[in-house]
């Protein structure tokens, strides 16, 4: 199979660790593994009794039955843990999918989500979310998507870049769109949980149907992307043997340390969502200030659930402003490009600690602009 360069990760490579503030990032804010341990009394001393020998190929069994708890109907034996979301990305679709299926995928997004079906062989149609309704899919065009050899739908929500979440109804009439249809549905779920208003909350897609797979991972809500540990759930036996089988040829099993640290954060998940749920809604009064104060340069659909938004900027060309933002202030933001947006949009980080530094900094760049 062949597949392009990443663009976002070919983006980041540049900057991501020479520059000092990540305006864009797609994560919460992070932590120490002190600080993760201290969280639970005797976690520190348990820490320092992990066996480094190989794990269990599916996740240890007391990783697996937390996870569990983010769902209604799921079991341990329904979750397979990965080394992050991209290998569950990358396994499920070459389980799953066969060159010449039919793929429909959310866009913009995760280019994953979509590049990996078409370096299988697949034919892939964006359903397009767009900024003038919002940022929400147009449920009348996802019949008009479907063909005879439609094999998946693909679906973000909270949504990468845009922080948009789908509503109860709509995500009901695309599970029951899937399911009618005898369609694979896989949900991107790794925003969830990071709701800000928790009513919004969709359920997962795994807990409606056997058709479908929820996508997780310990890096964003949570803040933990250091751990390398992400998961699929499904209730579909043929799915999971076929991504566990697929397994042994990449990752084999998962850090026997990340795993135990995972667990510890999954016990704890609410406490650490909710902590960077505060982050981000400070840093949101911040960015609507900032928007307002310089409404002639930037516009933006306020996201609702995540930790990022996908504004526009107004003053020119996208990328040639990140560029020199980057290289005269040190402020990195992420140009639209590299979600193959061409309407002058850039992702902008909400879950970071240091973002009304980064916000001063971008206001002193544009002062001398």
């Amino acid at each position: 199979m062949q597949l392009p360069d990443f663009k976002l990760e070919r983006y980041f490579a540049k900057y991501e660790f020479t520059t000092e503030y990540l305006l864009c990032s797609s994560d919460c804010e992070s932590m120490t593994i002190a600080d993760l341990l201290a969280l639970e009394p005797g976690a520190a001393e348990k820490f320092q009794q992990v066996w480094l020998g190989y794990t269990e190929s599916q996740g240890s069994p007391t990783l697996r039955k937390e996870i569990c708890k983010l769902y209604e109907t799921i079991q341990p034996e329904n979750v397979l843990v990965h080394s992050g979301a991209g290998e569950a990305i990358f396994l499920f679709m070459h389980a799953m999918l066969d060159a010449g299926d039919h793929v429909i995928v959310h866009a913009p997004g995760y280019q994953s989500l979509a590049e990996v079906a078409r370096g299988i062989g697949c034919d892939v149609s964006a359903w397009t979310a767009r900024e003038e309704n919002n940022w929400a899919l147009d449920l009348d065009e996802l019949p008009k998507l479907l063909r005879p050899n439609t094999k998946a739908v693909i679906l973000n929500t909270p949504h990468n870049p845009t922080g948009y979440l789908m509503s109860r109804a709509d995500f009901d009439s695309v599970n029951r769109f899937a399911r009618e249809n005898g369609l694979l549905l896989f949900s991107d779920e790794v925003y969830r949980e990071s709701e800000y208003d928790p009513a919004a909350r969709l359920p997962a897609a795994c807990d409606l149907g056997e058709y479908a797979v929820s996508l997780g991972v310990a890096s964003k809500t949570y803040g933990l992307a250091g751990l390398r540990i992400g998961w699929i759930a499904t209730r579909n036996k043929n799915i999971y043997q076929r991504m566990a089988a697929l397994k042994d040829y990449t990752t084999i099993c998962n850090s026997a340390p990340s795993e135990f640290l995972a667990e510890v954060a999954m016990r704890h998940r609410l406490k650490l969502a909710g902590r960077n749920l505060d982050i981000i809604k400070k840093n949101l009064t911040i960015i609507d200030n900032l928007i307002q104060r310089h409404a002639d340069l930037f516009s933006w659909v306020r996201p609702r659930a995540g930790s990022m938004a996908f504004p526009r900027y107004l003053g020119g060309d996208v990328e040639s402003f990140c560029d020199e933002l980057v290289r005269k202030a040190g402020v990195l933001l992420l140009p639209g490009s590299v979600y193959d947006d061409a309407s002058n949009h850039f992702r902008l980080g909400l879950g970071r600690r240091n973002l009304p530094e980064a916000v001063a900094r971008l206001e002193e760049f544009l002062k001398d602009k």
